[in-house]
């Protein structure tokens, strides 16, 4: 009641003592009274009018433009041009507001002027660039094959019959083979080299015989730091220098030690191995593709002594050679176990020590008549992943495991709990290579999981060899690329060469003391990572293989 009463009291003083305008200045209003007038601008009544003042403006230009066809049809007519009667306006546009055909008008104009200055031209260029073709060289993909098609499956019930009464078969006694299933190796004994990518009946090119029984005659380069990276920029990838070689994943691959050609050789993960001849006019671009195994194949190596022998290992247990002479994938060592890696342990070839993923090594004479090996030792309970002998002292050879590598002496080794010669420790993870350097043995290399490249001086064969470099590098891979490894050149005591994760995609050159020397990049023709790589033992030339079964070769 009070309140009202002032209220009242001073609406009686307002009126009576003070003009309209300070009446209203001095009045107080709620919110709700002072927003009034805003909403009335954005009643329907104003939002009609200006539809309205569009509208007619729209019909205005409209009109213009009608005015000005119709005279443009009225001179056609005049001079005679046409005889064809034009039709109406809103014939022409299908009745369109003036507001649509306005609108139709701008994306005309606006195609035209981007059309002017190749715009859309320039877009699919950009798309081609971003989004290269692979190499269509060496093998091709094979064309689908076309399905049979079934009927449609019907129930028994759908089809209105009863439902079959069926007794479970007997258990089974022995243990079940099925025919179907892939083997899980090639039978024993010699297999023919046939290449299954030519028609059958197809005998071996014999200029591939040619290559491989030329004598090898290593070029000494006694090139210093800066001569070797002048000759690495020096080196190129060009279209023709990438071919598909295997159909699948890339596991291994060597370079043939002859000076005339580069013959390269890789193995991928269904046991199959591709030879390819750059620049040769064989077919599929000079390869030929061979499956002397079941698995991938994880490490091959030609022989020194006998350049038309290349010994292949395999997941599958089997360790073949293939000998270009006789066109056969001689059997060299067989086993039930799961084979990792190999290297040779004598000048001439003749004898391999073979390591496995249960931690073993087996020593194998292939002078030896049969398949088997000479002695078996436990070296590393839980795996084995790479074994190097040592290129001048070839009683010694190292062994990456799971965490560790170690040198033992051939000459002292037992079934079990072999006396290591030196412990390379400091790895934190899986060591997936370790490899001596290749002129001397002074240093070796490893890889480890812990994303570091390491260094060690073996020069006096210690107990505990010297950490000399620690190199950080990007190790991970994921499952469905091939572990980096880093590999000496052979070339050179001081240089190794390894694939990088990093974008764009890359090969890099290390020196021994961490010093990155050359990054071999091409923007056209490198665009996968190169997990598997390897230098040419006496030319300037670089292979990188792919996940996708592709071979690139830098070369001068």
């Amino acid at each position: 009641m009070t309140t009202r009463l002032k209220r009242e009291a001073i609406l009686e003083v307002s009126v009576t003592d003070m003009t309209p305008l300070k009446a209203a200045a001095t009045l107080r209003r709620s919110s709700r009274n002072t927003l009034l007038p805003k909403r009335l601008q954005y009643s329907p009544e104003s939002e009609a009018v200006v539809k309205k003042k569009r509208s007619k403006t729209l019909n205005d230009t409209n009109t213009k433009r009608e005015k000005q066809s119709k005279k443009n049809i009225k001179e056609e007519d005049d001079v005679g041009n046409s005889d064809e009667e034009h039709p109406s306006t809103s014939h022409i546009h299908g009745g369109l507001s003036a507001y649509e055909l306005e609108r139709l008008e701008n994306i005309r104009q606006n195609k035209a002027f981007l059309s002017s200055i190749n715009l859309f031209q320039a877009t699919e260029e950009f798309k081609k660039v971003m989004r290269p073709k692979p190499s269509q060289r060496g093998l091709m993909r094979s064309q689908a094959v076309v399905k049979e098609v079934l009927p449609a499956r019907k129930s028994l019930r759908l089809q209105n019959k009863e439902a079959e009464v069926l007794t479970l078969p007997p258990e089974p006694r022995g243990v079940l083979i099925s025919e179907q299933a892939e083997p899980l190796k090639k039978p024993r004994g010699p297999l023919t080299m046939t290449p299954i990518n030519m028609e059958e009946g197809s005998k071996l090119p014999p200029q591939l015989l040619k290559i491989c029984s030329q004598d090898i005659k290593e070029k000494k380069r006694n090139l210093d730091l800066n001569g070797y990276c002048t000759a690495l920029r020096n080196m190129r990838l060009t279209e023709d220098q990438v071919a598909k070689v295997v159909k699948d994943r890339i596991f291994s691959a060597a370079f043939h030690p002859c000076n005339s050609s580069l013959l390269v050789a890789a193995g991928d993960t269904w046991g199959k191995i591709g030879i390819w001849k750059l620049g040769t006019d064989w077919d599929n671009d000079g390869v030929l593709l061979f499956e002397p195994h079941t698995r991938p194949v994880s490490c091959m190596a030609f022989s020194r002594a006998h350049p038309t022998h290349l010994l292949s290992l395999s997941y599958d247990g089997s360790v073949r050679c293939m000998d270009v002479e006789k066109a056969v994938f001689d059997d060299v060592y067989d086993t039930d176990g799961l084979l990792k890696t190999f290297d040779f342990m004598s000048h001439d070839c003749s004898t391999l020590v073979v390591g496995n993923s249960y931690g073993q090594v087996a020593v194998i004479d292939r002078r030896t008549p049969g398949n088997s090996h000479e002695s078996l030792h436990s070296m590393d309970p839980k795996t084995l992943r790479c074994v190097n002998v040592h290129p001048t002292q070839k009683h010694y050879f190292a062994v990456a495991g799971s965490r560790d590598v170690n040198i033992y002496d051939s000459r002292n080794l037992k079934k079990t709990n072999s006396r290591t010669v030196s412990q390379l420790s400091g790895h934190s993870l899986s060591v997936s290579s370790a490899y001596f350097s290749p002129c001397t043995g002074n240093r070796v290399l490893t890889c480890c999981m812990d994303d570091y490249i390491r260094i060690y001086d073996t020069s006096a064969m210690t107990t505990q060899p010297p950490l000399l470099t620690s190199i950080r590098h990007d190790m991970q891979t994921g499952r469905w690329l091939t572990k980096l490894s880093a590999v000496w050149d052979p070339k050179r005591e001081d240089c190794f060469v390894v694939g990088s994760m990093s974008r764009p995609r890359r090969v890099q050159v290390f020196h021994e003391n961490g010093q990155l020397q050359h990054s071999f990049v091409d923007g056209e023709n490198l665009h996968t990572v190169l997990s598997v790589t390897a230098f040419h033992p006496t030319r300037n030339a670089l292979l990188g293989g792919n996940a996708s079964g592709r071979v690139h070769i830098f070369t001068d």
